[in-house]
């Protein structure tokens, strides 16, 4: 008992976070991951013990839209059979299909990417993207110190990232730098905001910010700039690629709702509920409810006009919780939103009980989809709803001091005449 009296302290009052302590401990994680990382690769490629048949990674699903482009039939890539048939070609047969439902615009990105020989696309794609998020992140944390690189690299939606072959770090680095450049260079913030649109629901609640604290310039070029790529795909690949994908686009929620992808791999509110045995329809509807939080909470705190940290943590963790589909590897908008959260405490000692909330995030996110299906527990959800409230909280403590600085200034003022 004196033990758990000990460690409960320690907890409380966040020493057990010391920058010492912080350093040594994410860099064992690193270490972990790498390992467990390599050993992973090694076991799907054959290399531990032979495999009855071939494995694969969403990013099989993109590079072999990318290559039907090339072959001059890129509307191929909503058509299953020919779609199968382009990964087959790719990684062999027998693998599992990975479909796809991402709009022409993502599909002229792989156009190019295809170019190169499949591994020395995935990592080139995992890497550079990856990179541009670390610079990203560092610069947003306004921390450029290798603990600081080491703990975000160790961060595990990075390693879900890198071993579903997704594109997370392109969102997350899109969406982080729009953040930070959304008050010095509206126009800049507003092209990232707009590139978005080839995962375009992850934009949900941007022109709602930016409508709503009157940044119109950051709004409009957001509108030009998806326009910008809709236009360029529609030149490089015709209208027919376009009805192609908008009829799959138009039947996707049957994957997302059928149990295909596992739901405890879901963040939003409606996996959640899905996983914990909610029908399709009332998951809908708790959705909706989320969302209409999540956007009248943006609306509050963007129109108010808080503070850079604090209005761009509440659009990142909103925007997990206010879309139906977001996936345990799009928690890497979750770290833009821990980042900004750090950020606030630059300004503000962050309360140790808080620290302790983001390390148990951080240290959750290892297994939060086998924690989920095993505990039947929507431990994704948890933390995305964890990262709101945190910056939700802060949103509010900042209101109630503007509130309270007029009252302040006036008994200031009016002090010398008593």
């Amino acid at each position: 008992m004196a033990v758990l009296a000990q460690v409960a302290t320690q907890l409380q009052s966040g020493e057990w976070l010391s920058v010492k302590r912080l350093r040594l401990y994410v860099t064992i994680l690193l270490v972990c991951e790498l390992a467990v990382f390599a050993f992973i690769v090694a076991g799907t490629h054959g290399w531990i013990v032979p495999l009855d048949g071939p494995n694969t990674t969403d990013f099989v699903s993109f590079y072999a839209a990318g290559r039907l482009a090339d072959a001059g039939t890129p509307a191929l890539a909503y058509d299953l059979t020919a779609h199968l048939h382009a990964e087959e070609a790719i990684v062999g047969q027998g693998i599992q299909y990975q479909y796809f439902n991402y709009p022409p615009v993502y599909q002229a990105l792989f156009a190019l990417v295809a170019h190169l020989p499949y591994l020395m696309a995935f990592v080139a794609f995992q890497s550079a993207t990856l990179l541009l998020f670390l610079l990203v992140a560092r610069r947003i944390l306004d921390d450029f110190s290798t603990t600081a690189a080491i703990a975000i690299l160790a961060f595990p939606a990075v390693w879900w990232n890198f071993g579903l072959g997704q594109n997370a770090f392109l969102t997350a680095a899109l969406f982080g730098a729009a953040t930070l450049m959304i008050d010095r260079r509206p126009i800049l913030a507003g092209l990232c905001f707009g590139a978005l649109c080839y995962k375009p629901h992850f934009a949900l609640l941007v022109p709602l910010a930016l409508g709503i604290s009157g940044n119109w310039r950051a709004f409009l070029a957001a509108a030009v700039s998806a326009t910008t790529l809709v236009l360029v795909s529609l030149g490089l690949f015709g209208w027919e690629t376009w009805r192609a994908f908008i009829a799959t686009a138009s039947a996707s929620h049957s994957i997302y709702e059928s149990g295909r992808i596992l739901f405890g791999g879901f963040v939003s509110p409606f996996g959640a509920m899905r996983l914990i045995g909610a029908t399709i329809a009332t998951s809908y509807v708790v959705q909706a409810v989320f969302t209409v939080i999540a956007a009248l909470v943006v609306a509050i705190v963007w129109q108010r006009r808080l503070s850079l940290p604090v209005r761009n943590a509440v659009l990142a963790s909103a925007t997990l919780l206010a879309v139906p589909l977001s996936l345990l590897y799009d928690m890497m908008i979750g770290a833009v939103a821990s980042c900004w959260l750090l950020r606030c405490a630059a300004r503000e000692a962050m309360p140790a009980w808080e620290k302790t909330a983001l390390a148990m995030i951080y240290a959750v996110m290892l297994d939060s989809r086998g924690l989920a299906e095993e505990l039947h527990l929507p431990v994704n959800t948890i933390c995305a709803l964890v990262l709101f409230g945190l910056a939700t909280r802060r949103a509010a403590r900042e209101l109630g001091l503007s509130a309270m600085s007029p009252q302040r200034a006036s008994v200031r003022g009016a002090a010398p005449t008593r």
